[in-house]
């Protein structure tokens, strides 16, 4: 796991670790691991150009004691100070006299000539942000937004200061103008705005530099937590050697209308490559769920007719009447696990929901967590962390929020959110939330608990799409279903997925 914890849990360790080691030790190791990063990001340090962008405090200090180590190794350095009265005093020293130097950025002017910041810029091989550390909230002031669109102009790639200025290291929210980095160089520990949008879209590829911190996060509740692929295998179900259809699981399936027969069929081959044993189809849409796949058992009555299931999946495809709003209510009634999707969610009553004892799982998009929450869309996405824990706690239910970051939240508010790692924008296609549903319903027929097959499912449902992609439709991502499944529990692939390293594109966009 990749594990995301809060600006007050980082300092409270960071404060543990300081009083244990000589002053000064832990910002030069942060700035050790910084410069490194710099300068593989340049391939070569000797006659590069490197503009620092400093704010006071420690962050700033961080830039200024790398743009040190810079120097000395034969890179132009030179440090643009936001507010030079409070520029870190040890980090300035240290630059100037490995021959750094410094000037004033146009709204703080130093003495003599104020220097020319855009040409400055236009000449950087790379710029350096440490404008505003973990504590920055709201975006930044218009001193440094005039510099940053000098940034903007220039075109230079942007390293982060353990995350980008402007975004909210607690929640991935970005309330005004931040910086967007090439790459974000943390340290110690990962914080939620790098794993979650829209924040994470402004952090570029996160490299995590060791402190020291572990022994001092250790017992802490993360914020959040971004499975990888041992995690995910850890998870996926195995059939025994006496296992036999039924004591993998079975999945129910009410999805699919006249309309909307696709649905049905998108939801069941989801289902089908989900590890449960078999897969019972109850709906309008039979006929062409069993051309398409002959190992479903099908029934064209209510799901109460259906025969025996571990869970039910609901919803995808259902329409609007009578008929699908009494589906809806009647899966929910089981005493078996329900995952909920698509016209389910806007059917389903919500006493019912929160009245449940098995557990349910909701898998909005945007747009449905926002008809669930009564809000606008726009803020759901600008705050999809708070977002999902209010939908999980209103419904007393494991809520998968899909978008440009899928989260999966638990009702207990003091679980960490899980932050999907895998997802691709090519899953911006009709259908693929339906496949989604299926996987993640049959994993929970095999026996995984509901936010285990919530993020278990994401994972395998990014890795298809990916591996499915480019011009993948939804029938595709559920075909190479198969090969995810086999990477992941097989152990092919140990590093992160394809794309950035902590992650890639949007899950999601419906």
């Amino acid at each position: 796991m990749r594990d995301a914890y809060s600006v007050e849990t980082v300092r409270a360790a960071e404060r543990e670790l300081m009083a244990r080691l000589p002053p000064g030790t832990l910002m030069k190791r942060a700035a050790a691991g910084l410069a490194a990063a710099c300068a593989g990001m340049l391939g070569r340090t000797y006659g590069t150009r490197i503009v620092l962008l400093v704010g006071s405090g420690d962050n700033g200090g961080d830039a200024l004691f790398a743009g040190a180590l810079l120097a000395r190794r034969g890179a132009g350095v030179t440090a643009v100070l936001l507010s030079p009265e409070r520029a870190h005093a040890a980090g300035l020293a240290a630059l100037r006299a490995a021959g750094g130097r410094a000037v004033a950025a146009p709204s703080a002017p130093l003495e003599g000539v104020p220097a020319d910041i855009p040409a400055l810029l236009r000449r950087a091989d790379l710029v350096v942000d440490g404008i505003v550390g973990i504590g920055g909230r709201g975006g930044l002031r218009p001193d440094a937004v005039e510099v940053l669109g000098f940034v903007q102009e220039a075109g230079a790639p942007v390293v982060a200061v353990d995350l980008p200025s402007g975004v909210d290291a607690d929640t991935g929210e970005v309330r005004g103008v931040a910086v967007r980095a090439a790459a974000t160089v943390t340290f110690g520990a990962y914080k939620p705005g790098l794993l979650i949008d829209p924040a994470r879209e402004y952090a570029g590829a996160v490299r995590l530099i060791d402190i020291g911190l572990g022994p001092h996060l250790a017992g802490a509740v993360p914020v959040a937590r971004a499975p990888q692929h041992a995690d995910v295998a850890a998870l996926l179900p195995r059939p025994a050697a006496e296992s036999d259809k039924y004591r993998r699981g079975v999945t129910g399936i009410a999805a699919g209308s006249g309309r909307y027969p696709g649905a049905a069929v998108l939801a069941v081959a989801g289902a089908l490559r989900g590890g449960a044993g078999a897969v019972r189809y109850a709906g309008p849409a039979a006929g062409e769920v069993i051309a398409r796949f002959p190992e479903t058992l099908v029934s064209a009555g209510p799901p109460a007719a259906a025969g025996r299931v571990q869970a039910w999946v609901v919803g995808p495809g259902l329409g609007d009447g009578p008929d699908a709003r009494e589906t809806v209510r009647e899966v929910l009634a089981s005493g078996v696990p329900v995952l909920v999707d698509a016209d389910g969610l806007r059917l389903m009553d919500a006493g019912q929901v929160r009245a449940r004892t098995a557990p349910t799982v909701l898998t909005p998009h945007a747009g449905e967590a926002a008809a669930l929450l009564g809000t606008a869309r726009e803020e759901v996405e600008a705050a999809r962390l708070a977002s999902v824990r209010e939908l999980a706690r209103r419904y007393r239910a494991t809520v998968l929020l899909k978008g440009s970051t899928t989260l999966v939240a638990e009702p207990e508010e003091d679980r960490p959110v899980r932050v999907n790692p895998t997802g691709t924008g090519w899953l911006a296609t009709a259908g693929s939330g339906d496949v989604l549903s299926g996987l993640a319903g049959s994993l929970l027929a095999a026996g995984l608990a509901a936010p285990d097959a919530a993020a278990a499912g994401a994972y395998l449902h990014g890795l298809a799409g990916r591996l499915a992609a480019p011009l993948a439709g939804a029938s595709d991502v559920a075909a190479a279903l198969r090969r995810a499944w086999r990477d992941v529990a097989d152990g092919a692939l140990r590093t992160p997925p394809p794309g950035r390293p902590e992650g890639g594109r949007g899950d999601l966009r419906h």
